[in-house]
């Protein structure tokens, strides 16, 4: 699991290291899970440098609908496994890619973020430790408890 220092696509609301403890938080404890920081800001220079063995990149199916966008993407499909999650409401993936279903929340990243600036509760919506690490530190704009 990387998560990506600066990613190149868009802007990010925490800092790295916040988001790495986070990541660590939600993902940890699954067996052959390594989460680490990933200091290139697109998959392609990751995949170049890196040169993963025994991997799959996995993929959201809203991710894949525009992924003809990322840099070379024609190489990241050449130098890995690509797995497309399905997700409600979006098309099919297609193309040379695994696809698999996962269970859907019905929320998005950016309604987490308000729904933690209005205090509200995230039940079930993440991990009970992440949950527990935003509100103990006032990530997101909510003060610490």
């Amino acid at each position: 699991m990387l998560v990506a220092e600066r990613p190149g696509h868009k802007p990010t609301v925490l800092d790295p290291e916040t988001r790495l403890e986070l990541a660590r938080l939600a993902f940890g404890d699954l067996p052959r899970v390594e989460v680490r920081l990933d200091p290139h800001p697109f998959t392609v220079d990751f995949l170049r440098a890196e040169r993963p063995e025994d991997a799959v990149f996995v993929v959201g199916a809203d991710q894949w609908a525009v992924f003809d966008t990322w840099k070379e993407p024609d190489e990241v499909l050449r130098l890995i496994p690509v797995a497309v999650a399905a997700r409600p409401g979006q098309p099919a993936p297609s193309g040379d890619v695994r696809v698999f279903e996962i269970p859907q929340l019905p929320i998005a990243s950016s309604e987490l973020r308000k729904r933690i600036e209005d205090g509200e509760p995230l039940d079930d919506l993440v991990p009970d430790r992440v949950a527990r690490e935003i509100e103990q530190r006032g990530l997101y704009g909510r003060g610490p408890s």
